[in-house]
């Protein structure tokens, strides 16, 4: 079977890891200090902590989003992981589905627009489809214009470009996620990226119990420390942090795999099948490449029976029952969700393997 999904995991990771797993100090320490100094870099910005989930990442700004009010409203989509939307329910958030494009699954300004129309609202969070970016900046200059904050779900994106700013640049909050199978892993982990400073140390005390970790010297323990808020066991372990820094130096190549797939994909299929196409203002992070067909379901079925993983990788969110009390009709996310399947497209595919592929959709796809 070819996967659709595949860890990597790099070979030199074992010595370090050992190293680390053995130093007698595995929980937040210097290997964090030093994965989060690597993301800082590579992010061009020095408000980033890393956290133990994407998911995590994104609690934590929606915490400082909703409050204690218990009845903010964020605008989302639905054609996502729940790892996006669940954050705002167990933080008392309300939900306002935004519609999408039914081609590439991203909200768009005037499918943001529309919903501002339906909803009051308080912030909105936004999902780069497979790495594909949204129109950050048009839609980030609808958020300034109704005093609404931003969170960018990177959980997709990470090596994404978009008109050469780094990401997180439009939002005031963005995310990464480093789970099992995305780009580059940690084991599991992710970070998260603050527009502001005060946002950026908020976010560090409320990773680990709310407790100012930098206080180290005259004290027991922290124990006479006060904690002003009451926070979570977020933050990243030295494991992790391992796994991550000797991950990070094979990004570039993992992602350039991933687009030269891509665009293999997109020249065989031009004119023949439907496929997403890559923002103009933006460079896709390609972790997922997908296709439009009518017959979704038997393709899937067809493409197992030879040898090639295929999923829809997230089904709409609004349909669950957890949700309910904020249905509205969608007409961009009920075809998208009906035709959208996604095909290999990683690191480990080989020419052999994409021309197979494409050869197998184009024979079984209608």
């Amino acid at each position: 079977m070819i996967p659709l999904f595949k860890v990597f995991m790099p070979e030199d990771v074992d010595k370090p890891l050992l190293e680390t797993l053995h130093s007698g100090f595995i929980g937040e320490g210097p290997r964090v200090l030093e994965f989060e100094e690597l993301l800082k870099k590579y992010l061009q910005t020095e408000n980033v902590l890393t956290t133990n989930s994407g998911t995590s990442a994104l609690h934590l700004a929606y915490h400082m989003i909703i409050g204690n009010t218990k009845l903010k409203r964020v605008l989302t989509t639905p054609i996502t992981c729940t790892a996006t939307n669940n954050p705002i329910v167990l933080n008392g958030g309300k939900i306002g589905w935004v519609d999408v494009d039914p081609i590439t699954g991203n909200i768009t300004s005037q499918t943001l627009k529309e919903a501002l129309d339906y909803y009051y609202a308080d912030a909105v969070s936004i999902v780069h489809w497979g790495g594909n970016p949204c129109d950050i900046e048009e839609i980030s200059n609808i958020c300034k214009e109704h005093d609404l904050k931003l969170v960018e779900d990177g959980a997709h994106s990470l090596g994404m470009e978009y008109k050469g700013k780094p990401f997180g640049y439009y939002s005031d909050f963005a995310m990464h996620s480093f789970q099992a199978i995305k780009h580059i892993t940690c084991g599991d982990g992710g970070c998260l990226i603050c527009k502001n400073k005060e946002d950026y140390e908020r976010a560090k005390l409320l990773r680990w119990y709310g407790v100012d970790r930098t206080i180290r010297e005259g004290i027991d323990l922290r124990c006479e420390l006060d904690i002003p808020e009451a926070g979570y066991k977020f933050h990243m372990n030295d494991l992790a942090a391992t796994i991550g820094i000797k991950s990070f130096k094979y990004l570039d190549e993992i992602v350039n795999k991933h687009r030269d797939n891509a665009k293999y994909y997109d020249s065989i299929f031009e004119g023949k099948i439907k496929y997403v196409p890559e923002n103009p203002n933006g460079k896709s992070s390609y972790w997922l490449y997908t296709i439009h067909v009518e017959n979704r379901d038997e393709l899937m079925w067809k493409l197992k029976e030879e040898g090639i993983m295929t999923s829809k990788v997230h089904s709409r969110n609004d349909t669950h029952s957890m949700f309910a009390e904020f249905k509205r009709d969608l007409p961009g996310v009920e075809s998208f969700n009906r035709t959208h399947l996604c095909i290999p497209v990683g690191w480990w595919i080989t020419e052999q393997d994409r021309e197979y592929i494409a050869k197998k959709v184009l024979e079984y796809a209608k």
